[in-house]
């Protein structure tokens, strides 16, 4: 009989068979903390266990380990080879060692499906998507398992991501929309073709597919479910801000704001959509949204362009709250990590610009352009603009001839119609009317050898010709005008105005062509006059007099179709108030006081005698005597509203009417109060 050797025991007594079964137990449970343990006690016993240290690294994986996981395997590297290159690989990528993690599976001597998958996330981290949508395709097309939807979702995020970072046109790979995360990638890929009410539409349809999906799980509550769905009101938030609708937009970003999703890149994206809501308004809010964007991963999450964006916004935010430093360093940062972009240069521009530097700012801009010709279409339109806002405040005509020269040194659009109106202008309202006729010379000279005869050439001939004419230039508006004609002989206009500058020049030429002019009668319209003219929309009407015979001439009759016109009423005057109408008026009425017969003068001195004599008294005496001498006065022609049989008139004219009674001579102003507030109030 053979002998059999008994089983290793490990250092706690247990032996290494019985830990072995632990490891295995607690695999298939998903309790990898307790397998881990077990797989350490292996390893004491042998510490070079290929199969025990896989397990280790395995088992650190999963319970997210990756540093001390990746330590493992690069310490046993001999003894493990190549057995855990996707465990290397993983654990790389999740420490966003995406580079290193590329190498790893470029390297492996076999590219199994779960390689391919790890390879395809890798690409797409790198902004790789033609190679990334290559493999996700090759994916698809060659396994068959639970994976399959997922494997369609992640090539619809390349898709769209490809339509909007690169502007690639979409391309239909017969994905399907069965789930809400296909319909939002959807969605995504037609933002980014400018198809803004086909993708609203589409993520209002990716909402309901995600409320129902998640309604049929009963340990998911509404919390939860709102909470899926940031990511896709966040989408329609943006969206409704394409399309001008700012106020929803940001009502919604703010809803997502205080969901606090966990997602760090969805929360970055939100603020800095606020952010660019609130502009130059808004300064405090959007200072508290910016922390948003610093938070950490922030850069593994969001694609390079969209980091770019939320960096270019924070060089703003720093211009608009007056922080001229900071701007100034974050701009130069933002240059030298993108040296061939315009925009950190032109947020450098309106920061001198705000403080008054145009000079300085233009130094800069002829700076980049001489450096990155490729980019500089833009930069000199805004030289241009720079150019021509000096010219308001120095000299003017100087600062505008360069920003003409700036802008015919752009290329691109050299040619276009709205640069060849801009110079036009300019050089016509500095009346430097020759540079404005070269300007549409090289232009039309240009669609004379590249489009012909098309409408865009026509139309440059004729403003070209109306332009001449407009200054007296019409020798040199002939060969226009023939071309027109030449292109349109039944153009009478035209014709019109190729003989009227062919008079200056040959009197001949113009009386040869004055032959292809139609003649008046075909000229003349059918128009009856008369019936026009008696029309009922007509708003001028010719009357006819009607003939007069005997003393009594008849009434006018009107003619049908005339409109009579309606004599105005002559209203009654208004009487005055209280107006007696059984009084006679007053024949004088209309004189002057001093003229009539019945004005006896001014009594001066009467009541400055009386003031301060006598005892207290006395003066209500003078007073009544004075009354009885005006009542036993003769009496004056009556007054407007006073009766005209009264003898007495203290008893006979009511109150209201005393004041009127009493002479213009005898009235006395009443001495208004002066106003407070000092000398020169009003």
């Amino acid at each position: 009989m053979a002998a059999v050797l008994p089983s290793g025991m490990a250092s706690g007594g247990v032996s290494v068979a019985s830990l072995w079964t632990e490891v295995n137990r607690c695999g298939q449970n998903g309790d990898f903390t307790r397998a881990l343990k077990a797989v350490t006690k292996i390893l004491h016993e042998n510490r070079d266990d290929v199969t025990a240290l896989h397990c280790k690294t395995v088992c650190l994986v999963q319970t997210g380990s990756f540093k001390e996981a990746l330590n493992v395997m690069n310490t046993h590297s001999k003894v493990l080879g190549s057995d855990v290159v996707f465990e290397k690989a993983y654990s790389e990528y999740r420490l966003n060692r995406v580079e290193s993690a590329l190498k790893t599976i470029e390297a492996a001597p076999e590219q199994t499906d779960k390689l391919k998958e790890l390879y395809g996330q890798v690409l797409y981290r790198l902004e790789r998507y033609d190679d990334c949508k290559s493999v996700y395709t090759d994916l698809i097309r060659n396994s068959q398992d639970e994976y399959e939807e997922e494997r369609k979702t992640n090539l619809a995020a390349v898709v769209a991501s490809m339509s909007q970072w690169e502007e690639a046109p979409l391309e239909d790979l017969g994905l399907p929309e069965s789930t809400y995360e296909l319909c939002y990638n959807a969605a995504c890929a037609l933002i980014g073709q400018g198809q803004l009410t086909e993708s609203f539409n589409k993520l209002r349809q990716a909402e309901e597919l995600c409320r129902v999906s998640l309604a049929e799980d009963s340990d998911v509550t509404e919390e939860d479910i709102e909470s899926e769905l940031a990511v896709i009101h966040s989408q329609m938030a943006y969206v409704m801000q394409l399309e001008g609708r700012t106020d929803e937009a940001l009502q919604l970003y703010n809803q997502v704001i205080k969901l606090k999703p966990s997602d760090v890149g969805l929360l970055a994206v939100t603020a800095n959509n606020i952010i660019t809501i609130n502009n130059d308004q808004n300064v405090f809010d959007s200072k508290k949204k910016v922390k948003l964007t610093n938070a950490e991963g922030v850069e593994y999450k969001l694609a390079r362009k969209q980091l770019q964006a939320i960096d270019f916004n924070k060089a703003l935010l720093a211009m608009y709250t007056n922080q001229a430093d900071q701007c100034r360093k974050l701009a130069s940062s933002l240059q030298s990590q993108n040296p061939g972009h315009p925009r950190p240069v032109l947020i450098q521009v309106a920061q001198l610009c705000r403080e008054k530097q145009h000079s300085r700012a233009i130094e800069l801009l002829q700076q980049f352009s001489d450096q990155h010709p490729e980019s500089a279409s833009g930069i000199k339109l805004t030289m241009a603009q720079l150019y021509l806002i000096q010219g308001n405040v120095f000299n003017r005509r100087c600062h505008v001839t360069k920003a003409c020269d700036v802008l015919r040194s752009i290329e691109e659009f050299k040619h276009k119609s709205g640069m060849i109106s801009a110079l036009v202008t300019m050089y016509a309202h500095e009346e430097d009317i020759d540079s404005a006729i070269e300007i549409f010379k090289q232009a039309i000279d240009h669609y004379q050898s590249e489009q012909p005869g098309s409408a865009a050439h026509l139309a440059l001939v004729r403003e070209a010709a109306n332009f001449k004419l407009k200054y007296g230039r019409k020798k040199e508006a002939i060969s226009d005008l023939e071309q027109l004609w030449k292109q349109n002989p039944k153009d009478i206009h035209t014709l019109a105005q190729l003989i009227s500058a062919y008079s200056l020049v040959d009197t001949d030429k113009a009386k040869s062509l004055s032959k292809h002019l139609p003649s008046a009668d075909t000229m003349a319209l059918n128009v009856d006059v008369d019936e026009l003219e008696n029309s009922i929309g007509a708003t001028y009407v010719r009357k006819k007099a009607a003939k007069v015979t005997g003393e009594n001439p008849p009434k006018e009759q009107t003619q049908p179709g005339e409109i009579k016109k309606k004599k105005k009423k002559k209203k009654k005057g208004k009487r005055p108030k209280n107006c007696d109408l059984n009084a006679t008026p007053d024949l004088e009425r209309w004189l002057p006081m001093k003229e009539r017969t019945y004005y006896r003068g001014k009594k001066k001195g009467k009541k400055k005698d009386q003031i301060g004599k006598g005892t207290q008294g006395a003066t209500a005496g003078g007073a009544a005597e004075d009354a009885s001498k005006t009542a036993s006065s003769p009496p004056t022609s009556p007054r407007p509203g006073s009766a005209s049989g009264s003898s007495t008139a203290a008893t006979a004219v009511p109150p209201r009417q005393q004041k009127p009674a009493a002479s213009g001579a005898t009235r006395k102003k009443v001495p208004q109060k002066k106003k407070k507030g000092g000398k020169g109030g009003w």
